[in-house]
């Protein structure tokens, strides 16, 4: 019987599984049988799938799909659930399920920690280890929809780790949540910091999901003090970067702004932030920050925030306010990450 010469078959499209049965000497229609049994009906090892031989299925007992184990989940008390998933090398990455009316988004993670070590962000605090693999990205997708029992509607690459610059394992996992789960393009959103060349490159692909730019700061100086890795990448680059991304793709880019209390909430910086976007086709998300135990900052107050809205409203920016769902379980935008040791278990996330 010929060895598997895919990685695990979790990611792998129809015509990559049907060449892949084919391989094994069985006829193509097998594998239509296996990618329904992976994508819809969710099996974790291939000696599940009944609609084969059973000769067949022992044999096949080796063969990966590429499922991550639940090692643990908090659930929120407005309903968001945070998942803890154990990867086949023992490492722990975070995923987060949130369901509001008849929407259930996704919040996956691309790495393993992250290496862009954002000062008010848990995930940045702890580090980086790895990127993930298609199969590990498109396996946090399916884990909500199977434990929510409903279907996954919209995803958001805002967990773990920084999506551009794992992009070729990033792009392989939006090809599969599209064509092999079935999630609307218009309906997943790539966040990133922002790493020179990247957007460029990721807008040469011309897909239709929203990108978010975590810009965070009216000016370079607050830039570099909250995100460390934008000092060899000035703000003025960055954001021309974005213009050519609505060039490229004729999709408006939204600007993500965490808002500190005395730090980047000031009328001034409404003002600068109306400068720089005047004219752009761009929406601001405004998310109030999410206090995580390694930093200091605070929320700002709710007429701080109101103020900023009404400055870049005034401005004709578009703008939006996020307050984050999940806080009880540490599963809101910002304090994502997993600590596990012997006796313990504490979670925090990833914001961006």
């Amino acid at each position: 019987m010929p060895k598997l010469n895919l990685p695990p078959l979790l990611g792998a499209s129809l015509p990559e599984l049907t060449a892949w049965v084919q391989t094994q000497g069985q006829p193509s229609y097998r594998g239509k049988q296996l990618h329904d049994w992976i994508y819809y009906k969710g099996v974790r090892s291939l000696t599940e799938i009944t609609a084969f031989p059973k000769s067949w299925r022992e044999q096949l007992s080796h063969v990966p799909i590429g499922r991550a184990d639940i090692h643990y989940k908090a659930i929120a008390t407005d309903g968001t659930i945070k998942y803890l998933l154990r990867l086949d090398d023992g490492q722990i990455i975070e995923t987060v399920g949130i369901p509001i009316d008849n929407r259930l988004t996704v919040c996956v993670s691309t790495q393993v920690g992250c290496p862009m070590a954002c000062d008010f962000c848990a995930t940045g605090k702890g580090g980086f280890q790895r990127n993930l693999a298609r199969h590990e990205i498109v396996d946090q997708v399916l884990t909500v929809q199977q434990d929510f029992q409903r279907r996954v509607s919209h995803i958001v690459f805002m967990g773990m780790g920084e999506p551009l610059l794992n992009l070729e394992q990033v792009l392989a996992a939006i090809r599969s949540l599209n064509q092999d789960i079935g999630i609307g393009a218009r309906n997943i959103t790539v966040s990133t910091v922002g790493i020179p060349g990247r957007i460029r490159q990721f807008a040469q692909h011309h897909l239709q999901v929203t990108l978010a730019v975590s810009l965070h700061a009216s000016n370079q100086t607050i830039r570099e003090q909250l995100i460390p890795s934008a000092r060899p990448y000035p703000l003025a680059d960055l954001l021309n970067e974005c213009r050519e991304y609505v060039e490229i793709t004729g999709r408006r880019v939204t600007f993500e702004y965490i808002l500190l209390a005395g730090v980047n909430d000031l009328s001034e910086h409404a003002h600068e932030l109306s400068k720089h976007l005047r004219g752009f086709q761009s929406h601001v998300n405004l998310i109030p920050y999410n206090p995580i135990s390694e930093a200091d900052y605070q929320r700002p107050s709710r007429d701080r925030i109101d103020n900023f809205v009404k400055i870049l409203k005034q401005q004709h920016i578009a703008v939006s306010v996020r307050y984050s769902r999940g806080l009880d379980a540490d599963a809101a935008c910002g304090q994502l990450r997993a600590t596990v040791n012997q006796s313990s278990m504490s979670f925090r996330h990833s914001q961006k």
